[in-house]
């Protein structure tokens, strides 16, 4: 089913530094609780990520991401994630993060 261009434009994907990652050993399957920097007009937001196949949490620590920032949020366990990482899902469900080519202002908006 296509989206029309008002659909798709609905959709606020943003650019954010994550700024802390924690083990999240209540969720069900691997995954980091993130905290993500993007700007000043949007702030701080959480989100849990199933992403420990490919990065390590040092690893994640001042990167920069882009993640869907108007979604609902969404109670995971006890935790409550506030957004959503974008990445690319691999074939054995490894996820690789989207991400700029260079260091941008955290908050501009991905069209």
């Amino acid at each position: 089913m296509d989206l029309t261009w008002s659909e798709f434009e609905r959709t606020d994907m943003r650019i954010g530094t994550i700024v802390d990652v924690n083990d999240f050993p209540e969720a069900r399957k691997p995954a980091y609780q993130l905290t993500i920097d993007f700007g000043c007009e949007i702030g701080i937001r959480k989100s849990s990520a199933q992403i420990t196949k490919r990065y390590q949490k040092q690893d994640l620590l001042n990167r920069q991401i882009v993640a869907v920032v108007n979604f609902p949020k969404k109670q995971i366990g006890k935790f409550m994630s506030e957004c959503l990482v974008l990445g690319a899902v691999g074939e054995e469900g490894d996820v690789i993060l989207l991400a700029p080519d260079f260091k941008i202002e955290n908050g501009l908006r991905i069209g």
